[in-house]
């Protein structure tokens, strides 16, 4: 993969001056072109070896264009508050906004190869770590980003060259450190290590670029041809959608045919709807059983095995189901300085442009901590397919990257709980009422609730599928028969204790 990069291009300067004055003037009509329509975000990825012109090929972009509208954003090895979370968690917070250009300097592929280079993971995690990254990567391109990776490539003598010139005057002799020159003694282990991640990931929507960085003008001009390239197809894409008359936003739909009728065909309703409802809980017992769950996940949340682990606690459910009835009798045995209650409504302009799963990355815990989502991610398969808010293709495809999010949490040591509570469609009519007849519970009661009901049907439906397709064994879901308020609260409580139990 690396031949095509080691030929030796060479650009002269009158060519490469004469070049660039019209490539920069495209670059910046391009980029206001996308402020003016924000349609997408613009990712690139400054991947390859050192040496190779990462450096400068970044500064060079923020000459170009205007610096006001792009994000750098250099990682290297994970801080010890980054450590806390799920590895990609760190990159989510990175990702810029619709209309807006990120460059990330040094990316999710940098410690993968990195540590394959020094023999820590074996083939198989490698392996494994890639097929997240194409996930990741393909989920962004379904969202509507724009992904450009580039991959600066140096020959092992022009490295060992390159660095010699740079060590010769004290004017760039700092851009030469220790840890580089023990990188160059790894370099045939890096070569191979990054051959492999390279071929593995350059994917039809996701593909890579080798850049020679031998010589600074070609290199230069590969890479402003390449993010014109990139920005010209999208926003000929999008202008094209404008003149057919449909919505601005283009999305990439990636979503096969076989995918979404799976989801029409297969008949999940039966997991709601043939709930018995039967089972009551006293008041007096109700007390008792309380108490005891409280004490214990209170012990239980605050020992040491607790402490090196997350906690997700997921409330779903039908309106008036009760969920923050049990948020609140299990957040009264939690520290109140180590949990966070989330509520989630429709999303704010900032998270509508940011892919769906931003805005719950950015409430991941860190380690020792516990976040409460009164309503979720399950949002895009619930309220969006049902109200239309969200294409067949995207719902279709929010199960695979629910199931890759969660599964992530799960491999950190985040403790995942997930609830629906059940009730029926007789005692949501009967809460309604009851809320709208109590002065202090009026708030509770929305136009929306009312509409929502008349789409009962198609709600348990959608719920039915969701937990079908995402009830997996590091997150599986419990439904709570919550007919009776009592017996949910306690159910949750007891759930939420057998998970921690596990814990040691």
């Amino acid at each position: 993969m690396f031949d095509a990069a080691s030929t030796g291009h060479k650009v002269g300067d009158d060519l490469y001056a004469k070049e660039v004055r019209e490539l920069r003037s495209s670059l910046l009509a391009a980029q206001y072109e996308l402020l003016d329509r924000p349609t997408c975000p613009v990712i690139v990825l400054v991947n390859g070896v050192d040496g190779a012109g990462k450096g400068e090929s970044v500064n060079l972009l923020n000459e170009w264009l205007d610096p006001r509208h792009v994000r750098t954003r250099a990682f290297g090895p994970p801080t010890v508050e980054e450590r806390r979370h799920p590895s990609m968690w760190r990159y989510w917070q990175a990702l810029p906004p619709k209309g807006k250009i990120g460059v990330l300097f040094g990316s999710w592929y940098s410690d993968p190869i990195d540590a394959r280079a020094r023999a820590k993971p074996t083939d198989a995690d490698l392996a494994a770590e890639l097929e997240r990254i194409r996930t990741f990567e393909q989920m962004l391109v379904d969202d509507g980003t724009v992904l450009v990776k580039l991959w600066f490539h140096l020959s092992k003598e022009n490295q060992k060259r390159r660095f010699n010139e740079l060590e010769k005057t004290k004017t760039t002799s700092w851009r030469v450190t220790s840890q580089d020159w023990k990188n160059a003694q790894r370099y045939d282990r890096l070569y191979k290590v990054s051959e492999v991640v390279l071929r593995e990931t350059s994917t039809g929507v996701a593909p890579w670029l080798v850049v020679d960085g031998a010589d600074a003008n070609y290199r230069a001009l590969s890479v402003g041809r390449a993010l014109l390239a990139a920005l010209r197809s999208r926003l000929g894409a999008a202008n094209v959608a404008a003149r057919k008359g449909k919505v601005q936003v283009v999305e990439t739909d990636t979503a096969t045919p076989p995918a979404v009728a799976i989801v029409q065909s297969l008949d999940t309703s039966a997991i709601l709807v043939s709930l018995p409802f039967t089972e009551r809980l006293s008041r007096e017992k109700y007390d008792i059983k309380v108490a005891k769950s409280q004490a214990k996940l209170g012990r239980l949340s605050r020992s040491p095995q607790a402490q090196h682990h997350a906690i997700v606690a997921v409330f779903e459910g039908m309106d008036a189901a009760g969920k923050g009835g049990a948020i609140r009798r299990m957040t009264q045995a939690l520290d109140a300085r180590r949990y966070v209650v989330i509520p989630i409504a429709a999303p704010t302009d900032e998270e509508r442009a940011q892919p769906y799963l931003w805005r719950f990355w950015r409430h991941v815990p860190a380690e020792g901590q516990t976040a409460i989502f009164d309503r979720s991610w399950y949002g895009r398969v619930l309220v969006e397919r049902v109200e239309g808010y969200a294409s067949e293709a995207a719902w279709s495809r929010a199960y695979r990257e629910i199931n890759e999010f969660e599964q992530q949490l799960h491999d950190r040591g985040v403790v995942v709980v997930k609830f629906w509570l059940a009730i029926t469609k007789e005692e949501q009519i009967k809460r309604f009422k009851e809320r709208q007849a109590t002065a202090h519970k009026q708030f509770k009661i929305t136009p929306d609730d009312w509409r929502n009901r008349k789409k009962w049907d198609d709600y348990i439906r959608a719920a039915s599928d969701m937990i079908d397709r995402t009830n997996t064994s590091y997150a599986p879901w419990t439904i709570l028969e919550a007919n009776d308020k009592h017996l949910a609260r306690v159910r949750a409580l007891e759930t939420l204790n057998q998970r921690l139990k596990k814990l040691g």
